[in-house]
């Protein structure tokens, strides 16, 4: 049976791809397919689910500073959107059951509440994947939208143990001391290496240390993978592990949204409800968009971070399910959630694809606050008269950094998204500012005497370059672009959107490894 869910994931994730859409849309399509012609979940598939968004959330704890959490932006936006969502989505189904449409008529206002209820959480999973898909996890919007989801995870944590009433076990008050195990597990992660002793690390964290401590004293285990993945935050090897972790989380995704499509299967008053719920899915949007912009984020964060979170949550399954066991609702409504959080997916994955176009349409009717009004991570930014300017300061960026500064002095400036690496370089000497070079709206923010002459392009994700790239050549950049690529496709796609340069990385390493063996060891190898 697993041969078969491999063989229908691939095949339409693939199609999906060919179409231009995240190949979870695919995956989601497969599951409804494979319950469709009669197949179920296995509990192997929910396992592995489960240790793919366990992972997930144990990879964002690793790059999530705590202080975010913190921010009024964060808490008071996520309280305010989640009492005002379900006080909305109530009211509107109050009205549903008046008209006595669908199967409201059958619930009282208690049950309607509690619909609204798991109806006001967004996808943290779903979320995420998309903002990795575009490498943009760092944008501002993206940072926002995380911490949004993080308090929801909070919130769900409350509410789960407030309605079964299982408190939390005496033993649970030992938490609070794991801040006192930090500095031994960042010794261990100093001595991990760099294979697959760092992988195996990284999981006993996240399924031990984190997930199943939490589940052993009556915690939400997914809340314990996030927060020992925040406890490591910050250590210099964290975005090792996290990369080294990557491809066995996106793998168990896989069946994390196979499993959505094979959860419940589909019946016509199922599908009903859940076209009606589909409906009101713009007003929990809207909601989003207008509480961002009330703490006067720029219309582009809060369009691509209302976007982001555009979708309702698996956690809607949860507690329809809770609901559903203590005898609050009947059967047929968890069957409504499960198809509505999956067509959300549906429609939400196309719209996160399109984010940057629908902003730019979007930009020429929705107002902007004045420069000085902006909240503090949305100001104007300023290039001064540095000629030379290098967008994404990792590694690559940071070494590329060095080299023009030794050839022509401090004429260079960076870009990071990240601000504590933007600090970190700083400290270390280099002229590096926060901002984010895929924002359509950075260049247009940008403050300069226009003598840019070159520009480096030496961000991670090659669809981060390739938009950067796209925004640049808009803006009648006269100068020379030189960018880094992993891939040959990705090269071929570079020089055809117009750079002047691109840099296979990996084939770079190599000729670059001879270089220096050549010009330090002068090696006494006479040429043929």
């Amino acid at each position: 049976m697993e041969l078969v869910y491999i063989i229908a994931a691939f095949l339409a994730g693939f199609l999906a791809l060919r179409c231009k859409l995240p190949p979870l849309v695919g995956f989601l399509v497969a599951g409804f397919a494979l319950n469709t012609a009669g197949y179920q979940s296995t509990e192997t598939l929910s396992t592995l689910a489960d240790l793919g968004v366990t992972l997930l959330l144990f990879s964002i704890g690793l790059k999530l500073d705590i202080r975010t959490l913190l921010a009024k932006e964060i808490w008071g936006g996520a309280t305010l959107h989640n009492v005002l969502t379900t006080g909305l989505f109530t009211l509107a189904l109050l009205v549903l059951k008046q008209l006595g449409i669908g199967m409201m008529a059958e619930l009282d206002i208690s049950q309607l509440a509690l619909m609204g209820f798991a109806l006001s959480f967004s996808s943290t999973v779903f979320a995420i994947k998309a903002l990795q898909e575009k490498g943009e996890l760092n944008a501002t919007y993206g940072t926002l939208a995380i911490g949004i989801l993080v308090m929801q995870d909070i919130f769900a944590v409350l509410f789960l143990t407030i309605s079964t009433g299982k408190v939390p076990e005496v033993t649970a008050l030992a938490l609070f001391a794991l801040p006192l195990l930090r500095p031994s597990l960042f010794r261990i992660l100093d001595r991990a290496g760099h294979g697959e002793m760092l992988v195996l690390y990284g999981i006993f964290l996240a399924l031990v240390a984190g997930s199943g401590l939490f589940e052993a004293v009556g915690m939400k285990a997914d809340l314990g993978a996030l927060i020992v993945g925040m406890m490591l935050a910050g250590h210099p090897k964290t975005s090792e592990m996290s990369k080294s972790l990557f491809n066995l989380k996106e793998l168990l995704l896989v069946c994390f949204f196979l499993n959505i499509g094979l959860s419940e299967t589909p019946t016509f008053d199922g599908l009903f409800m859940a076209l009606i719920l589909l409906v009101l899915l713009p007003l929990k949007g809207i909601l989003y968009y207008v509480i961002f912009n009330l703490f006067r984020y720029r219309v582009r964060t809060s369009l691509l971070g209302t976007l982001t979170l555009f979708n309702y949550s698996e956690f809607g399954l949860i507690v329809g399910g809770l609901a559903y066991n203590m005898g609050y609702l009947p059967g047929n409504f968890l069957v409504a959630i499960a198809i509505a959080v999956s067509l959300s997916f549906l429609i939400a994955a196309p719209l996160n694809s399109l984010g940057h176009r629908l902003y730019k349409d979007a930009s020429k009717w929705l107002k902007e606050f004045e420069p000085d009004r902006l909240n503090a991570n949305d100001r104007l930014i300023d290039l001064g008269d540095k000629k030379i300017l290098i967008l994404g300061m990792g590694r690559i960026g940071s070494g590329a950094y060095d080299e023009l500064v030794s050839r022509y002095g401090e004429q260079v400036i960076g870009i990071e998204t990240r601000e504590d690496s933007v600090a970190l370089h700083r400290e270390q000497g280099r002229t590096v500012i926060h901002g984010d070079a895929t924002d359509p709206d950075f260049w247009a923010r940008v403050i300069s005497k226009h003598n840019t002459q070159l520009i480096l392009l030496a961000m991670p994700h090659s669809q981060a370059n390739s938009f950067a790239l796209e925004q640049i050549r808009e803006r009648n950049y006269k100068g020379q672009i030189a960018a880094i690529a992993k891939y040959d496709d990705d090269e071929d796609a570079l020089y055809a959107l117009g750079v002047d340069a691109a840099f296979n990385i990996y084939h770079e390493a190599g000729s670059g490894f001879a270089r220096h063996v050549c010009d330090h060891l002068s090696p006494p190898i006479k040429p043929i």
